[in-house]
């Protein structure tokens, strides 16, 4: 399972002429699910988000999490996260997980938010989105729950 968590002092996402989720401060998530993702996956990931320190405490350090910032989450799947675009000009989506297994892990990542005590709103699974942020620092942490990089 991959993640881009972005900074955000306010983030919202769009499906057509719908706002179908926004957020004030706190963490804008676009998560890939992989072929062979499994449970520990999602909870490897949801536990880094709920604990990741990025946001300055009073002597200006990177030093709170999401909680003590009084942050929320705007969750959103990306499969093209998995994308591997080593070779040739098209990137290769094959790693990416088929749309049950992303859509039932993709939504366990939210629970656990939640579970986490924090607010989360949710892109549209599968749709075409629009999704706009607007970048606090900017501050940009790539995840990957088998620690690949």
């Amino acid at each position: 399972m991959r993640a881009v968590l972005t900074r955000v002092s306010e983030a919202s996402v769009r499906v057509g002429d719908e706002i179908v989720g926004a957020i004030g401060a706190g963490l804008l998530v676009l998560l890939g699910v992989a072929r062979d993702d499994e449970e520990r996956d999602a909870r490897a990931i949801a536990e880094k988000i709920l604990g990741l320190r990025i946001w300055e405490d009073e002597g200006g350090k990177m030093n709170l999490d999401i909680h003590q910032s009084g942050g929320s989450v705007l969750l959103i799947s990306q499969f093209t996260l998995l994308g591997d675009a080593r070779s040739g000009k098209r990137p290769s989506f094959v790693a990416a997980a088929p749309g049950e297994q992303a859509r039932s892990l993709y939504e366990n990542v939210g629970t656990l938010l939640e579970r986490g005590s924090l607010r989360v709103a949710y892109g549209r699974f599968g749709a075409t989105m629009a999704v706009a942020s607007v970048n606090d620092g900017p501050v940009t942490i790539l995840l990957d729950s088998r620690r690949l990089f």
